[in-house]
């Protein structure tokens, strides 16, 4: 015969392992909240586009102009990440990595079928963030006429840095939101366990 398991026995068990459970809760909460401010190092963002337009600008719109520049894109993302690229930056800020390593740093996006490309730069310093963006873009765009024999590369916008900048990681409220509900889950298996075990 199957054991069944009412609604108010499980109310029962919370009720009489309450304690348990707040005690696990906050201390998860607790724990998180001190690991993410005194462990984890900030990590800020810095952001520069460009736009990859026509060198010389017809009078008339063209869309396959348009369709080539969008699709060169492809082609420019994976240039500005490269050692050509990158060891130039390196060499002009006088960085202490490898290009590797500042390629890990660097996130090249662009929305689809759009001409303008966003270069992210992430570090724990957002001067340096802001530094290593424009600087990778203001290379990009001297070096890219020599790798492709083109000149349709134009600086929309170079990365600032805030008053007050805010770190984009870690994220203190979910942290702790993670670890409340983790908390309370543990909490309650570990409650309904010792009421299992209570022989």
């Amino acid at each position: 015969m199957e054991e069944t398991i009412s609604l108010q026995e499980i109310f029962q068990v919370l009720k009489k392992r309450l304690k348990l459970i707040v005690v696990i809760t906050l201390v998860a909460v607790l724990a998180s909240a001190l690991i993410t401010l005194f462990l984890l190092t900030p990590k800020y963002e810095a952001s520069s586009q460009f736009i990859v337009s026509q060198s010389e600008p017809s009078q008339e719109l063209n869309i396959n102009d348009i369709r080539t520049n969008v699709e060169m894109i492809n082609t420019y993302n994976v240039i500005i990440t490269s050692p050509a690229i990158l060891d130039q930056v390196i060499d002009e800020l006088s960085l202490e990595m490898s290009s590797g390593a500042l390629a890990s740093k660097i996130n090249v996006t662009n929305a689809q079928d759009s001409q303008v490309v966003d270069v992210t730069v992430t570090d724990t310093d957002p001067a340096v963030a802001a530094n290593i963006a424009n600087t990778t873009v203001e290379v990009f765009q001297e070096s890219i006429p020599t790798y492709m024999n083109v000149d349709n590369v134009s600086i929309l916008s170079a990365a600032v840095i805030g008053d007050d900048p805010s770190p984009v990681s870690p994220n203190v409220t979910l942290n702790i939101a993670i670890a409340f509900v983790l908390g309370a889950m543990v909490g309650v298996g570990l409650a309904f366990l010792l009421e299992y075990l209570d022989t």
